[in-house]
């Protein structure tokens, strides 16, 4: 394990793997280095890159650091990439997946960015988020009602209940709830993407590395119509999209996909 420090003085864990040009791997929420899909997704790049898997502030082993702010998150990943040798290609994945959007147009310097289904809703085709959610789920946090923020969480994105109530009583629940206090950060990082419109045709404009954004197949619709639109609006976006996959999505599926985009 390595660690950087970032602007604010946070410290932020990360591991590396492989040899090759440098790729940062950037998680969705409730996701850290030890829990979640980073890991073999990383070990798979390993062959052609060197990888970087990072604790997002507050997950794991990294630093909380100062109240959250998305820029916070932006400087973090600035400080991967300085440790990388001063430039790396981004994946992110879900919301890691839209602060990689973020950091790309606020100018880090990123050879080539990837992204996977970023949640937004920008049309009909799906409710947009209760305006009272994310203040629900952080009244939950801060009463010590964990379980109950991720489960408020996983009946946003669609979890079926019999899953959530099978997944309650098994090992990963607790690891859930380990993370839960930051399911308000993601919240502030994808909020504004929730409103059943989209975003303002400019909104990634900084963005000027050739980006690649990845839909599945079998996904809502609404997360397809919203990588079609954000590959259009960032400036040099393209989209594909993955037959037979879904919002968990597998790493035998996106890795070769990113290996020929990035090796360019």
């Amino acid at each position: 394990m390595g660690q950087v420090v970032s602007k604010d003085g946070t410290a932020i864990a990360f591991s590396r793997i492989g040899s090759g040009p440098a790729l940062i791997i950037v998680d969705g929420a409730l996701c850290y280095r030890a829990f979640g899909p980073s890991k073999a997704v990383a070990e798979a790049l390993s062959e052609h890159f060197t990888v970087y898997t990072y604790d997002r502030r507050g997950r794991g082993e990294s630093g909380g650091g100062t109240p959250y702010d998305v820029e916070r998150e932006v400087e973090d990943i600035a400080a991967l990439i300085e440790e990388a040798g001063g430039s790396a290609h981004l994946f992110g994945m879900s919301s890691g997946g839209t602060l990689v959007a973020e950091a790309a147009h606020r100018g880090v310097n990123a050879e080539r960015i990837a992204i996977y289904e970023s949640p937004m809703t920008i049309d009909r085709t799906r409710e947009p988020m209760a305006e009272d959610l994310p203040a629900r789920v952080e009244r939950a946090v801060a009463e010590g009602r964990r379980g109950d923020a991720v489960k408020l969480f996983m009946r946003y994105v669609g979890t079926p209940g019999f899953f959530v109530a099978v997944l309650q009583v098994m090992p990963p629940w607790r690891k859930l709830k380990g993370v839960a206090h930051t399911l308000p950060n993601d919240f502030a990082l994808v909020g504004e993407f929730q409103r059943g419109t989209p975003p303002p045709a400019d909104r990634w404009s900084g963005a000027q590395a050739p980006a690649l954004v990845i839909a599945g197949g079998k996904s809502p619709e609404y997360l397809r119509n919203a990588q079609r639109h954000l590959a259009s609006a960032l400036p040099h976006g393209e989209l594909t999209v993955l037959p037979g996959q879904t919002h968990m999505v597998k790493p035998k599926a996106t890795v070769p996909v990113l290996v020929d985009f990035f090796t360019r």
